[in-house]
């Protein structure tokens, strides 16, 4: 009997997808955390220690919920997969600098246990835990959360329309020296989403490295472009005005972070290659509506928590149907080279 037991092989059930990278959750994770490091130096460079205590509470307490959350439910506890650290990394890029320590910690309570834990855990959620955690906050202190904000370089706290507010109402003054300070950071905002060329750094490493796809980005960030394109020119704009409002559509507020390190979540988003696309399309379109149309200045958090809600169906529209080729979906009728 004993030697029968240590012969039977172990059997996994989990929820479906089942796909195998041929890497460890560790290793993803800790790749993506290399990936954030340059925005984690340089939002501390922005602002100073301020920044680095939130980032670092963040990501303890996220861990530590993460841990006493899966400990009292009788869970394994897998807190070394790095999974619950980038969480808090995440949520913490993605609050203002003005955040007080405790606020961020209640956000990441939402995130692990709310968003993540009560869903069966890592590759059960429905929703991304950070942007969870960050709705949460948003809704719930929405002075912090959007309408201060702590001018680089200095201890001041501005409380001023964002630059996409003012270019919403009509009243920013785009030139190419304010195109170029964006670019490179040099401006308030939340702690990771200042620069872009870090973020499209990160991009490029994460891209190389494999651990994203191209593709859900690419749709949301060229749908935000087109779209932004096409309201300048029927507003009146001219090709060069147009050009400047989609330059600051893209390097202003939390797109590229989000298109970068959100959309490209492997539980919340599709896994088909034409449902990324779709997925990345919708996430662009609904953030363009809310940013022109809607009572927000941004909308990328919703547009992905909203598009999170039917990545499953995107799945099903979009999987690919084995055994059945071109002909059986036009003659009703499949051959013996369909069926391999």
């Amino acid at each position: 009997m004993t030697d029968a037991k240590a012969n039977t092989k172990e059997i996994y059930l989990s929820s479906s997808p089942h796909f195998t990278f041929g890497s460890s959750t560790q290793w993803i994770m800790g790749t993506v955390l290399v990936a954030l490091l340059p925005e984690c130096v340089y939002a501390v460079m922005l602002f100073g220690l301020r920044a680095l205590f939130i980032i670092l509470a963040s990501v303890v307490s996220a861990v530590f919920f993460e841990f006493l959350f899966q400990k009292i439910t009788g869970q394994k506890i897998i807190v070394s997969n790095l999974s619950a650290a980038v969480t808090g990394v995440l949520l913490a890029l993605v609050v203002p600098p003005t955040a007080p320590v405790w606020m961020v910690v209640l956000g990441d309570l939402v995130a692990i246990v709310v968003a993540k834990g009560l869903f069966g855990g890592i590759g059960s959620n429905v929703f991304n835990p950070a942007l969870t955690g960050r709705a949460f906050l948003f809704m719930s202190f929405a002075a912090v959360m959007g309408a201060s904000w702590l001018e680089p370089g200095t201890v001041d706290v501005i409380s001023s329309a964002t630059i996409l507010s003012q270019i919403k109402s009509g009243t920013a003054a785009i030139d190419t020296d304010t195109i170029v300070q964006y670019f490179v950071g040099n401006r308030a905002g939340c702690l990771g989403e200042s620069s872009i060329m870090l973020i499209l750094l990160s991009f490029i490493f994460l891209l190389v490295t494999g651990i994203i796809d191209w593709r859900a980005p690419a749709a949301m960030v060229g749908t935000v472009a087109m779209a932004t394109c096409f309201s300048s020119l029927l507003g009146g704009a001219s090709l060069g005005g147009a050009g400047q409002d989609v330059l600051m559509a893209l390097f202003t507020g939390g797109l590229l972070f989000g298109a970068t390190f959100m959309v490209t979540d492997y539980a919340t988003t599709p896994v088909t290659k034409p449902g990324r696309l779709v997925f990345g399309f919708g996430c662009g379109l609904i953030t363009f509506l809310i940013r022109r149309f809607g009572g927000y200045p941004e909308g990328v958090m919703f547009s992905i928590l909203i598009m999170n809600s039917i990545a499953p169906f995107l799945n099903n529209l979009t999987a690919r149907k084995y055994g059945y080729g071109e002909k059986a979906h036009r003659h009703g009728t499949f051959t013996k080279e369909d069926r391999a």
